[in-house]
């Protein structure tokens, strides 16, 4: 992705490390941390786009999580009651804002760290059509489940009450109609994905917001009959939080 390629020119003054001064010359290791510049390239940018890759998902998964959990809570006059996931429009609205934003502004941030994933699905995919290398994406895909399940055990410890934004079926759906609805939703996603960012063109940099679009239009459809996964990290969080995992 964007960071194959080590990063030249002036970088950020990092804390206990020297200042460079912006009008000297400088090679690319005068700009790294100390030491950094003896690790070789690729076990770098691995490393680099783990990193950002693990902070890109929490912080996504970590916003969008809480509004779940906003949207699931109903205060009562004998203390916070649940309330059915996506059982009306307003809730179910709240839900895939929270989520379509959430993902928009932190892909948006993370483009040129990690590429923004913050999926396995879309990470697989990308590794399918060759714009992701296959030893990147497995070393993100773990990187996103640990992602999912520190965002999850992040907001199960802020917010008071029970922790309520794991993926189930809902309004009646059987297993295979969640099947395909998954399936449908997450290849909307993944091929918004392909055309946007791993497709390059003049608009890849503002490929974030429609990916964002995408993601608020499928969670619209998605989240009262299963939840609106989309994506192994989220459901695999808070099923590891909460302790339960569904047969299907």
């Amino acid at each position: 992705m964007n960071i194959n390629q080590p990063l030249g020119g002036r970088g950020l003054a990092i804390p206990f490390t020297k200042a460079a001064d912006p009008n000297a010359d400088l090679d690319d290791g005068d700009l790294r941390l100390p030491f950094i510049h003896r690790i070789p390239d690729n076990i770098r940018n691995h490393f680099i786009a783990m990193c950002g890759e693990f902070v890109g998902t929490v912080l996504f998964l970590y916003f969008a999580l809480s509004g779940a959990q906003v949207a699931n809570s109903v205060n009562t006059s004998s203390g916070q009651s649940i309330a059915q996931t996506g059982s009306n429009p307003q809730q179910l609205q709240y839900i895939a804002l929270s989520f379509g934003f959430s993902l928009a502004v932190n892909a948006w941030v993370f483009f040129r760290i990690s590429g923004g994933l913050f999926n396995p699905a879309v990470t697989f995919g990308m590794c399918l059509i060759g714009a992701l290398p296959w030893v990147r994406g497995a070393l993100l895909f773990v990187t996103q489940i640990l992602g999912g399940m520190a965002a999850a055990a992040l907001v199960s410890c802020m917010f008071p009450g029970d922790l309520n934004v794991r993926t189930t079926l809902g309004g009646g759906t059987t297993i295979v109609q969640g099947l395909f609805i998954e399936m449908f939703l997450t290849a909307q996603l993944v091929f918004t994905i392909f055309m946007l960012a791993a497709e390059k063109h003049k608009g890849t940099f503002i490929a974030p917001v429609g990916i964002g679009l995408s993601l608020f239009i499928a969670e619209l459809t998605g989240v009262f009959f299963t939840g609106g996964s989309l994506n192994p990290a989220r459901s695999f969080g808070p099923a590891v939080v909460d302790r339960k995992f569904s047969g299907y």
